[in-house]
């Protein structure tokens, strides 16, 4: 019998499992193959959705589901807390003492902030005008404080790359404005986007587009800022070399790190806890058996749900390459693919990997869209809102999506003169 775990049954996890039953169906009914998922508790997050919470457009309701109901039937599901991995003994220690051998393991744990870990955060203001919306009960809290703010300087600071959803705090400020203007005292209001990036994103093109979208909305922004304490009691953020920026309401993006058993299994992770991962195959670098998806990874993409999505096909793929002792296809690409939430029924969409930074043109379908790439329009946020209804009844279920590959593509973006001398392929 083979033996397949999947370790955490957030968004990475679910797909792989929904994926898996349905190519070895045949297997997993005669008893041939088992999967089994592990996590801590039976409630799964939309995570998109909590960006909207702080500004009254969803309910906590909205954004909460059960992992049982998502995972099928026929995979086992174990609610227990994960003390280690031992790669050499091919086994999964858990907090109970109990033990699970495995064939596969795909690590799928994801990402967790640790607003402790930044000196003065979670100390005097903590809840009160120091919040961060990357958790339920963090945007929940944070909703009321939007909602009673008469005024001042409200800052985004992220306080440490990488992040889960890196486009999530450009989305805050923009949202915020709009929010501020429709209570009528958006002249009253500050808002300042503090970051350790030298621009509003990761890529050039991407980043002139929301700078100038920034400047647009009379937002600021404070660049190349590396957190390195926060006073509450006087609203200093400070940075490692004594630069301050003032504030009245602090929405912080934490630092993340990756799970906690991972520093507890040899050679899987690195400092952080990201687990080490070939970026194009998408197997540990510490046992061929050991996979990883999604934000638990290393790798130098975006940590989000598209991400995730498109890995799991190409993971589907190389699980079963792995099974028959074939070799593994590197084909992962580093695709992402986002909205961007730009205030006032408007959005922006992106798609970008690797090697290709993001660029105008149509998606999903080559020169007929409908929706424009690093252009502001009401359908790209009408997509947006859509992809809620995307993630429950496609995404997680691990059905395809009409004109989405996993491998981003070039045709239909008008490219850089670096790539196809400017011409539009």
């Amino acid at each position: 019998m083979k033996r397949i775990v999947i370790l955490g049954a957030g968004t990475a996890g679910t797909i792989m499992a929904n994926r898996l039953r349905k190519k070895y169906k045949r297997e997993v009914g005669s008893g041939d193959f088992q999967i089994t998922v592990v996590d801590l508790d039976d409630r799964h997050i939309y995570q998109p959705g909590l960006l909207f919470i702080p500004f009254g457009t969803y309910e906590p309701s909205d954004t909460i589901g059960t992992r049982r109901s998502e995972l099928p039937a026929e995979v086992g599901y174990i609610q227990q807390r994960i003390d280690r991995v031992m790669p050499e003994e091919n086994r999964v220690y858990l907090e109970d003492d109990s033990v699970i051998d495995y064939d596969v393991l795909i690590v799928a744990t994801g990402s967790r902030v640790v607003p402790e870990e930044t000196e003065g955060l979670t100390g005097a203001g903590w809840g009160e005008k120091m919040f961060e919306f990357y958790t339920q009960e963090g945007a929940e809290a944070l909703a009321p404080a939007m909602r009673e703010f008469k005024g001042g300087n409200l800052v985004l600071n992220v306080t440490e790359m990488p992040i889960k959803c890196p486009i999530a705090p450009l989305e805050f400020v923009f949202l915020s404005d709009a929010f501020f203007t429709k209570r009528g005292i958006r002249d009253k209001v500050n808002i300042t986007l503090v970051t350790p990036l030298d621009g509003a994103f990761t890529r050039p093109l991407a980043a002139s587009a929301f700078g100038n979208l920034l400047e647009e909305k009379g937002i600021s922004i404070v660049t190349e800022f590396n957190t390195g304490a926060v006073d509450g009691p006087n609203g200093k953020l400070i940075s490692y070399d004594d630069k301050t920026v003032d504030f009245d309401l602090l929405v912080s993006v934490p630092v993340h790190m990756g799970a906690e058993f991972v520093e507890r299994s040899p050679g899987l992770g690195d400092d952080m806890n990201w687990v080490l991962t070939d970026p194009n195959t998408l197997q540990s670098k510490v046992k061929p058996n050991i996979f990883c998806i999604g934000d638990a990874t290393n790798l130098a993409t975006s940590k989000a749900g598209s991400v995730a999505h498109f890995e799991s096909e190409i993971l589907e793929e190389n699980i079963g390459h792995f099974i028959k002792e074939e070799p593994l296809a590197p084909a992962f690409d580093g695709h992402a693919n986002c909205f961007i939430e730009t205030g006032f029924n408007k959005a922006v969409l992106i798609d970008f990997n690797y090697d290709v930074e993001p660029l105008p043109g149509k998606f999903p379908f080559p020169h007929v869209g409908p929706l424009s790439l690093l252009r502001e329009s009401r359908l790209n946020h009408v997509g947006k809102m859509a992809f809620k209804w995307v993630y429950w009844n496609m995404l997680l279920p691990g059905r395809e999506i009409p004109g989405v590959k996993a491998q981003m593509a070039l045709r239909g973006k008008h490219n850089l003169a670096q790539y196809t001398g400017g011409q539009p392929v």
